[in-house]
């Protein structure tokens, strides 16, 4: 079995920046990572040191081509093919990385919410 990635301090904090603004998104851990929800729907997350977004098949095209970008793979051989990781280099370049941040939220906004757990 893969070891699964750890999240650090500073992955987890700046998911929490990327969020911090947006009253209607939920951050908890997932996975002993950390992710955001909307609605009951995971649209981010850090896992180690990579961010992943949740996006549309469009969107999920067009950041793939991006140098660096790739279908999150959280264990070998198990893709979760809505969820792309970003260039890590884009941590560093928020011009680049808040469009992104913004049309997964969005696209998590418009899925169905999910019923609460009892």
């Amino acid at each position: 079995m893969d070891k699964l990635a750890r999240s650090t301090k500073e992955s987890e904090a700046f998911l929490r920046l990327l969020v911090a603004e947006r009253e209607e998104v939920t951050v908890h851990p997932m996975f002993g990572n950390l992710s955001a929800f909307i609605g009951g729907n995971m649209c981010l997350g850090v896992y180690g040191e990579d961010l992943f977004l949740r996006l549309s098949e469009a969107d999920r095209v067009e950041l793939l081509r991006a140098k660096g970008a790739s279908i999150f793979e959280p264990v070998k051989g198990r893709q979760m093919r809505e969820y792309v990781v970003v260039p890590r280099s884009w941590a560093r370049d928020p011009a680049k990385l808040e469009p992104w941040v913004t049309r997964s939220l969005e696209w998590a906004s418009r899925l169905p919410a999910k019923a609460k757990k009892r």
